[in-house]
C-alpha cells in the first residue's frame, strides 16, 4: 500500500527543490529570480495548498520554455511541476 503524502508535505518538497534551483549560481539570474517568486507563491499562507500550487505553477511556466535554461534545471522544473499538480484542496 502507497504512503499518502499530504499537501504540506508536497510544498516542502517544492519549495526545497526551488531553494535549491535558486541557489545556484550557474543558473541565469531571470531563472533564479523566477523560481524565487514561486518560492514565495508557495509561502502564502492566506490562500489554500491548491491555489499556492496552481500560483506556482503559473509562474514557473512562465520560464520553462528559457532556451538558456540548463537542462538539469528544466528537469527539477519539471519535478516541482509535476509535484504541484498533485496538491488538491
Amino acid at each position: 500500500m502507497a504512503l499518502k503524502i499530504g499537501n504540506d508535505e508536497k510544498i516542502k518538497q517544492a519549495v526545497v527543490l526551488l531553494q535549491q534551483i535558486s541557489d545556484d549560481t550557474t543558473i541565469p539570474r531571470n531563472i533564479r529570480k523566477t523560481t524565487q517568486e514561486a518560492f514565495k507563491v508557495l509561502q502564502a499562507k492566506n490562500l489554500t495548498p491548491g491555489v499556492r500550487a496552481a500560483n506556482a505553477i503559473s509562474v514557473i511556466d512562465q520560464i520553462s520554455q528559457d532556451p538558456n535554461m540548463p537542462p538539469h534545471t528544466r528537469v527539477q522544473l519539471w519535478q516541482v511541476v509535476s509535484t504541484l499538480e498533485t496538491v488538491k484542496d
